[in-house]
């Protein structure tokens, strides 16, 4: 291959770079914030949120992302909810990330020794200052190792969001794949 080959071509691919790795970044924030509220909810003892984060960790888990993909861009403007593709991939792929990274969080904080909470207790914390000064500093170790693998998951998952017309890096390759047959 010539040199005008990789001029041509280069560009395009990274701008389908560009769009995989902000789609990455944007599903992983949003998840995050999604997965540390149902997780704290699964953890809670209050009955409701529990129930209620158990639902959606069940629901979202156990459905195809391509699925809830579809149902984003194709089935809420059916609603009158009229969303483009990039915001309807980040958003499809930010609840599914949720789900996971909440299960992820869980299983960190859960485990946490209970002493650790019965002494931050016993010096006067709040729940919520002993999850955030004490728990949580502690599972963060721990939850580096599979929220990379999440994170990598959720790179590979972008390619989904070619079947919503969004043209990131994979699309981009299998056109350019095809111009040049």
């Amino acid at each position: 291959m010539d040199l005008t080959f990789y001029a041509t071509y280069l560009p395009i691919l990274a701008r389908g770079a560009l769009i995989t790795i902000s789609l990455t970044a944007l599903s992983t924030f949003f998840g995050t914030i999604l997965g540390l509220i149902a997780a704290l909810g699964r953890i809670s003892k209050n009955r409701v949120l529990r129930s209620l984060s158990h639902f959606y960790t069940w629901a979202i888990r156990g459905t195809p992302l391509l699925l809830q993909l579809y149902f984003i861009y194709y089935g809420l403007p059916q609603l009158g909810i009229r969303l483009d593709a990039f915001p309807a991939a980040a958003i499809g792929m930010s609840v599914c990330a949720g789900a996971y990274i909440s299960e992820i969080i869980r299983g960190g904080i859960e485990s946490i020794d209970k002493g650790q909470m019965e002494a931050a207790r016993s010096l006067g914390m709040t729940y919520l200052q002993a999850m955030r000064r004490i728990i949580l500093p502690q599972a963060y170790r721990r939850l580096i190792p599979p929220m990379g693998n999440e994170i990598i998951a959720l790179m590979k998952d972008t390619s989904l969001a070619s079947t919503l017309a969004m043209v990131e890096l994979m699309r981009r390759a299998r056109h350019i794949d095809a111009a040049t047959l």
